[in-house]
């Protein structure tokens, strides 16, 4: 019986393509585990006690938005002010 050198390199191939993926997946798992070894999980909800027991809490309370010409005003007068500090430099 004679072997068909299609089929053997082919067997090759994939039994190589299966190591390097099995050696991949071994190096990332242990990699990642090294990389969580120091981290745990936190003892308390976050979400639930963050400033929850202090007084004059704002949990509830909407946001409140800047008015655009405020905000321009701002800006102006910062941009004056450097344009100004660089005039007297010169």
């Amino acid at each position: 019986m004679k072997l068909n050198t299609t089929i053997v390199l082919t067997t090759l191939l994939l039994l190589s393509m299966f190591g390097a993926g099995l050696i991949s997946a071994v190096w990332g798992f242990s990699l990642g585990r090294q990389a969580l070894q120091g981290v745990t999980q936190p003892d308390v909800r976050p979400t639930n006690n963050f400033l929850g027991d202090r007084e004059g809490s704002r949990q509830g309370e909407a946001v409140q938005f800047l008015k655009e010409e405020e905000i321009l005003k701002q800006v102006e007068n910062l941009e004056s002010r450097s344009a100004i500090a660089q005039t007297k430099r010169a």
